[in-house]
């Protein structure tokens, strides 16, 4: 029982923490993209504007009240959804409402529910073949450890780390897309309509992001291993008999669980708030692309949605990091 209470007292706690953050974002986040000399209003009525008409459209945004009314219609919408204008003309957002574009005409709820799949689909696929690859390589350098095979592997992990993801997608595309012609070089099969062409259509974007992060799973996995495995605790397993195999598994392996996973975890919340420049190579309607668009366009209220969206990801993933802490290590529990 006082186990179980120390754990909700520690996953309280951080809940809390992370809707402070959250709010702290969205207060940041919406007087840079509001309270700058940018006016939305004007960005919205387009041209030519009279002052009449831009004054109308200012009070259909909610634009005339105060920076702090906007500022809690704007965190309000979020858990209660918005009404923008009055009358016939009224358009509601219902909540979640992260805001509405003008230029669209569409709430950047539903703009977001639109381009999570095809985001969600990259970020999956990724993550899942970057893992494993990055995983089983850093292990194989550990265990042949100062070996050619160690340095072949530390030496493919530096150029991943280094290499710009723009520049793996391109050589991609040429060599597997133009060259060989055996790969698509964009386009989306939803997972739905073809399982088959779901992936065949994404195998390029998982591999030009599993290269780069791949290398840094492998160092991490390296240096976690080697560093379990020269414990006191190893050596006496080691000492008593038990198999190399076996040590490796339940003392190096099983201690690299929680870093690995918390490195999934932030890895996938970012992801899912946009891979902008894979999106953009591969010609993919991802968040990536909905919010370089909105960027070149000036729709400021999708760059605020789109930018609070990703920060709850982000907050989202920390917090089932802190779940999967307190239930691998009792300790954090304990001395919440």
């Amino acid at each position: 029982m006082n186990r179980a209470l120390s754990i909700l007292r520690f996953l309280a706690a951080r809940a809390g923490g992370a809707v402070l953050v959250l709010l702290i974002i969205a207060t940041i986040s919406f007087a840079i993209f509001y309270l700058l000399p940018n006016n939305p209003a004007q960005l919205s009525c387009g041209k030519p504007c009279t002052p009449d008409r831009l004054a109308e459209v200012q009070t259909y945004m909610g634009l005339d009240k105060p920076w702090y009314a906007q500022l809690g219609a704007f965190l309000l919408g979020i858990v209660a959804g918005r009404t923008f204008g009055a009358g016939a003309t009224a358009i509601h957002c219902a909540a979640p409402c992260f805001g509405y574009s003008f230029r669209l005409q569409s709430d950047v709820t539903g703009l977001l529910g639109e381009r999570l799949p095809v985001t969600l689909s990259i970020a999956i696929g990724a993550i899942v073949l970057w893992t494993i690859a990055g995983v089983g390589a850093g292990v194989w350098a550990a265990l042949k450890r100062g070996k050619p095979t160690d340095r072949l592997l530390m030496g493919a992990s530096v150029f991943g780390v280094s290499a710009p993801s723009y520049l793996v997608a391109l050589l991609l595309i040429l060599l597997f897309g133009f060259t060989l012609n055996v790969l698509p070089i964009g386009g989306y099969v939803a997972f739905t309509e073809n399982p088959a062409g779901w992936a065949y259509h994404l195998i390029m974007p998982w591999v030009a992001l599993a290269i780069i992060n791949a290398a840094i799973y492998t160092r991490l996995t390296r240096g976690t291993l080697l560093e379990t495995l020269g414990q006191d605790f190893v050596r006496t397993a080691r000492a008593i008999g038990l198999r190399e195999s076996a040590v490796v598994v339940r003392h190096g392996l099983r201690n690299m669980v929680v870093p690995i996973a918390t490195l999934i975890a932030l890895d996938f919340g970012s992801l899912l708030g946009g891979t902008v420049i894979t999106e953009k190579v591969f010609n993919l309607a991802g968040v990536g692309s909905l919010l370089l668009d909105a960027v070149n366009n000036l729709d400021l209220q999708v760059v605020v949605g789109v930018t609070l969206f990703a920060a709850a990801a982000v907050i989202v993933a920390n917090f089932l990091i802190d779940i999967l802490y307190s239930v691998l290590d009792p300790r954090i529990g304990a001395h919440a």
